[in-house]
């Protein structure tokens, strides 16, 4: 439990100033603006549908709302994430904190893993805050909750995937506004890759469209769980971790 110590300082630290509540609002307001019209949508087709009952066969709360609500929370992710990443380790070098924290009887996995936990749990708190939109949808009509439980599982690998990039990213500067940015072009390029496959053939399709971690998004957002959509994001999780230790380690050794 040496990471306990780390992970109570970074919550102290995203809770004591106005970051975490910054960041929730940013999150919960921009996902808002997909939720509202396709709520209103829904609504008004099932008022529709209620006078012409032919009209009402394909409607599906699940499909029609929470499918691409999952989705785009998933893309506001990418601007999201890069908010709570980078001050993680860049703002501790940049301060001279980094050289005293390394000096504490901790392993460096463990100042490693209190600070992804720190921020996995306030991203985990935000996404709690989210279910006020299936929990809003259900009052009003049937809501399919296995496929709204495997679309959110989906948010929090596609989001721990991306924090542990965003920690790696963070351990290789002393600038907030370069870790900020450096996490944002990585992200993007994995991003992209799913895009890219479309100009390239044959096997090489099928890597460089397996690599897109996005396109990994895909089933989760249908209500449909994948052996390996959950491998990717472990691996990517694991990479980056692995990534960021070393980073760590070395930076012990310069000094």
């Amino acid at each position: 439990m040496g990471w306990l110590p780390v992970f109570k300082k970074e919550m102290r630290l995203y809770f004591g100033s106005p970051v975490a509540y910054a960041v929730a609002t940013f999150f919960l307001f921009v996902t808002a603006f997909f939720f509202v019209p396709a709520f209103r949508g829904f609504a008004d087709l099932s008022m529709r549908a209620a006078m012409q009952p032919q009209m009402g066969g394909n409607l599906n709360a699940t499909e029609s709302i929470l499918r691409p609500l999952i989705y785009n929370m998933a893309v506001v992710l990418l601007f999201f994430i890069p908010m709570v990443t980078m001050r993680l380790i860049a703002e501790e070098r940049r301060a001279g904190n980094m050289e005293l924290l390394l000096t504490y009887p901790l392993r460096d996995g463990e100042i490693l893993l209190g600070k992804f936990l720190a921020a996995l749990a306030l991203y985990m708190l935000i996404l709690v805050l989210t279910l006020f939109y299936p929990a809003t949808v259900a009052w009003f009509t049937r809501l399919e909750w296995g496929a709204v439980a495997t679309g959110y599982l989906g948010l929090l690998l596609i989001g721990a995937a991306f924090l542990s990039v965003g920690l790696f990213v963070s351990s290789t500067t002393e600038n907030q506004i370069v870790a900020g940015f450096g996490t944002f072009g990585v992200l993007l390029g994995l991003w992209l890759l799913g895009w890219f496959s479309d100009t390239t053939q044959g096997a090489l399709r099928t890597v460089v469209q397996q690599a897109g971690i996005i396109e990994h998004m895909d089933s989760f957002a249908k209500g449909v769980l994948e052996t390996k959509d959950i491998v990717y994001y472990v691996s990517v999780i694991g990479f980056a971790l692995f990534l960021a230790l070393r980073s760590l380690d070395s930076h012990r050794w310069r000094g």
